[in-house]
């Protein structure tokens, strides 16, 4: 988190060659939308800080028979079966390539997750899956046709109030629900859908739509299984539903300027450590899930959820608490390592977090939200305070940014389109004032409704808090609908 020094000019220009990231190995290359043959730009962002590798015992092999190795024909039966299984992971792995190569630009279908291992000393291998749906699939009747479902997996979203609103085969548009017969069970079955476990609170608002949903009554595991087109809501009184008490601060003193975080104050901001490190920030959105950067996940150990640990309710490094397990790492199949585009994970806990005074959830941004240029937002996190520095602070940092629009942004002074549509900056365009190395996958939250809401994931940016070089973040509106679906699919 890089603090302004009136008394000394920015930090020099910091680049990926400073600190080189443990390889990508070739399934990474096909799931992370790249060919293998290309290689990835030097693209500047806050590189996550690994602990160096500790080299263990070395581990005796099996004795698998090849042919180069073993001439014996004793055991016939074994050879030809370990040919057989080499012949046929080769294949796949040709599969596997094929398709990167042929889909791997345009974003792949592949769903690529890795989850805790029922041996905690062992690494858990990636496990891809791929999503297939039947000829006649129809999204959000109810019935799910896709293997991964997710035919129905953006049928809800929340409009201005938490206003609830559902998309049906029967219409095709987001309408609003009537609140007419809705009740707590609806409530804690649609959050449950969404992946948020029971619901905080739902209540009733009064729509300006002219047709809404009716609750029909019949039972339906999801939520546009149990509602009908209407002409109107009686009274115009439409669901507004909260599944989780989101964006609250229990500590409000806020000081402009770069300084130390207190306690309570941004209670949603969770450190990430690597076999003991902290390596990137990540923001709590649920009991179960946090939200990071695709990209403090590189290589093949960093995919391990058994090398992580998660600390909530943090504001420093010299006093961890009791840490949270990582069930699943869950890496969007549309990130590309090459612009960092569509920079954002999601780590699936093993147990729900207990919310208190200082461990609360950031509100993901709601439908139609915006995050104005000049608006002032914070971010937050444990990274260097120096560019020149590869060490993460011990205390955690909050600073006050300005989003900035992006055609400025993208100006040949600044990143010259380097932003894509699904990226922000935010900072000051004459410097002082930004993230900086350690902070990946961190919180850039602003405040409105009376709640703190995620405009963006700390992604990346040239430098730190250098004129006209502002932190580029992962848009979170524009991976809302993955963040969604995946939380979904993982109820389903």
């Amino acid at each position: 988190m890089a603090k302004p020094d009136p008394n000394s000019p920015p930090p020099p220009y910091y680049t990926l060659d400073l600190h080189t990231q443990p390889p990508l190995k070739s399934y990474e290359e096909v799931v992370y939308g790249y060919k293998p043959d290309q290689k990835p730009q030097s693209h500047p962002n806050y590189i996550p800080q690994y602990p160096p590798t500790v080299v263990g015992p070395q581990v005796t092999q099996p004795n698998i028979p090849h042919q180069k190795r073993n001439r014996c024909r004793q055991n016939n039966a074994q050879w030809y079966g370990g040919a057989l299984a080499a012949l046929a992971l080769l294949t796949l792995l040709g599969l596997a390539i094929w398709l990167g190569i042929r889909y791997g630009t345009r974003g792949t279908v592949a769903i690529i997750y890795f989850e805790e291992s029922e041996d905690q000393g062992s690494e858990s291998a990636p496990l891809p899956d791929f999503d297939t749906c039947s000829n006649n699939t129809v999204q959000c009747d109810a019935i799910r046709d896709c293997s991964l479902s997710s035919d129905e997996a953006n049928c809800v979203r929340f409009g201005r109030n938490f206003g609830l609103q559902v998309k049906t085969a029967q219409d095709g548009r987001f309408l609003p629900v009537c609140y007419q017969g809705w009740n707590q069970s609806y409530a804690d079955q649609l959050c449950a859908q969404l992946g948020f476990g029971k619901s905080f609170v739902s209540k009733v608002i009064v729509s300006q739509e002219t047709t809404g949903l009716t609750l029909t009554g019949e039972p339906s595991s999801l939520i546009q299984g149990s509602v009908n087109v209407s002409s109107s809501c009686p009274n115009q009184q439409t669901v507004s539903l909260q599944c989780v008490d989101c964006g609250r601060q229990q500590s409000t003193s806020r000081i402009i300027g770069g300084n130390k975080a207190e306690a309570g104050q941004w209670p949603w901001q969770v450190t990430l450590h690597f076999r003991g490190s902290h390596v990137c920030g990540g923001v709590l959105i649920s009991s179960d899930y946090v939200v990071t950067a695709a990209h403090c996940f590189p290589s093949d150990s960093s995919l391990s959820v058994d090398n992580w640990r998660v600390y909530g309710g943090v504001v420093s490094l010299d006093a961890l608490p009791e840490p949270y397990y990582v069930k699943k790492i869950l890496i969007s199949e549309q990130y590309n390592s090459q612009t960092n585009d569509h920079d954002v994970a999601l780590l699936k806990l093993t147990s729900s977090v207990t919310f208190d005074d200082k461990v609360q959830p950031a509100c993901l941004p709601l439908t139609g939200q915006t995050f104005a240029p000049g608006m002032q937002c914070w971010t937050s996190g444990f990274g260097t305070t120096d560019a020149n520095q590869a060490v993460a602070s011990s205390d955690l940092f909050e600073v006050t940014v300005d989003i900035i629009d992006s055609r400025e942004c993208n100006s040949p002074k600044s990143y010259s389109g380097q932003v894509t549509k699904n990226m922000l900056c935010a900072g000051k365009m004459e410097g002082g004032k930004d993230s900086c190395q350690g902070d990946s996958g961190g919180p850039l939250v602003c405040e409105g409704e009376n709640r703190w809401f995620l405009a963006g994931i700390t992604s990346w940016g040239s430098g730190c808090g250098l004129k006209n070089k502002p932190g580029v973040y992962t848009k979170v509106s524009s991976v809302l609908p993955w963040i969604s679906s995946t939380m979904q699919r993982e109820e389903f």
